[in-house]
């Protein structure tokens, strides 16, 4: 993806930011953000969990064939 917006930065309070246009917003509520030279890369967190991961995934919308499944034989101890 080569797109490029211009953007102002601001303060918010001792800090510096910049608004994310909405065609480059990042998904969740966390990012990471490093320095490569002159350059400041913002990606997304990585998801924590497996409840997240699973928060975010579509069900399937496959039907699965049938699977003979008998009981296990009995088991003497």
């Amino acid at each position: 993806m080569n797109a490029f917006r211009h953007v102002k930065l601001f303060k918010n309070g001792r800090n510096q930011a910049v608004r994310i246009p909405r065609e480059f917003e990042l998904p969740g509520e966390d990012a990471i953000i490093r320095k490569e030279g002159d350059k400041l890369i913002i990606e997304p967190a990585p998801l924590q969990g497996l409840l997240a991961l699973l928060s975010i995934l579509t069900p399937l919308e496959e039907t699965f064939p049938e699977i003979d499944d008998p009981p296990p034989a009995p088991l003497q101890l």
